[in-house]
């Protein structure tokens, strides 16, 4: 595994001007990652139908149904919501036919081109913002629901976009995202794609950004600890981590775990965080 690599040529970090008229830099995994995504979105288009087609939640790599997880609130209707990572914006609809009132936001114009045309076929519009989740343009306090599935919760440094998911948040507000379990991270080859195997092939400490060999997307993963202290941090209470257990015959299209592999160890967590 390669971190901390130089930007891609084409790729430096690149200075914009807010609305207040100060000046940030797009970091350099944000404009390799928008690359990245408009070059997979044909890829999700079709999976991203299925799941606008379903009519219940499923979650993560095995499509572990809602049912036996819980991830969701109970009670939705009249929530303001946003997607963090929306991709084709599958979420979001789910969470819109439970009532709230969804904003889904995304690195990749060609994602939300999926998302524009799959709202269309649909007939279930909300808002679709081109942003990266480490700079989103929404005010605080504006959301009482902030979910991403494989979005800005592994695309994203945590240590960016986790305070700005926060600062959007009214109190009382929940911050629902799903990511790579830790023990899937620690044993995963180097390799783009390979499955993971029974052994700890690198450190625990001091995890946080990844490129796997074979590709110029950049991935972000941080351990329990650190990810509480960040959650508290950021004025977020822990709620519930939900570790993945695929049912028996659960099957992927993606090749990062087994499903012998799964079974014996999580491949996904849930978090559940509530702002105080």
């Amino acid at each position: 595994m390669l971190t901390g690599l130089p930007a891609a040529a084409g790729l430096t970090s690149r200075p914009r001007r807010t609305d207040s008229g100060r000046v940030t830099v797009t970091p350099d995994h944000v404009l390799r990652n928008r690359v990245a995504w408009d070059r997979w979105a044909a890829d999700y288009a079709g999976p991203g139908l299925r799941n606008w087609e379903a009519p219940d939640p499923t979650w993560g790599i095995w499509s572990v149904a809602e049912e036996q997880l819980g991830v969701l609130p109970p009670e939705m209707a009249g929530l303001d919501s946003i997607e963090l990572g929306c991709g084709t914006g599958y979420v979001s609809a789910w969470l819109a036919r439970r009532g709230a009132r969804p904003v889904g936001l995304d690195n990749s114009a060609a994602q939300l081109g999926t998302a524009r045309l799959l709202q269309d076929r649909f007939g279930l519009p909300f808002p679709l913002i081109h942003a990266s989740a480490e700079h989103a343009p929404f005010a605080d306090d504006s959301f009482d629901l902030a979910i991403s599935e494989y979005g800005a919760s592994i695309w994203c440094d945590p240590y960016a976009w986790i305070p700005e998911a926060a600062r959007m948040l009214r109190p009382g507000g929940q911050l629902i995202f799903l990511v790579n379990a830790i023990q899937l991270i620690l044993t995963c080859p180097d390799e783009d794609d390979l499955p993971a195997t029974d052994r700890l092939l690198r450190p625990y400490f001091g995890m946080h950004r990844f490129q796997w060999i074979g590709t110029d997307s950049v991935e972000f993963h941080i351990g329990h600890g650190d990810m509480i202290r960040l959650l508290r941090g950021c004025g977020l209470e822990v709620q519930d981590l939900i570790e993945i257990q695929p049912p028996p015959g659960a099957s992927t299209r993606h090749p990062i775990a087994t499903i012998e592999w799964a079974r014996q160890w999580p491949s996904e967590e849930i978090w559940k965080a509530r702002k105080l």
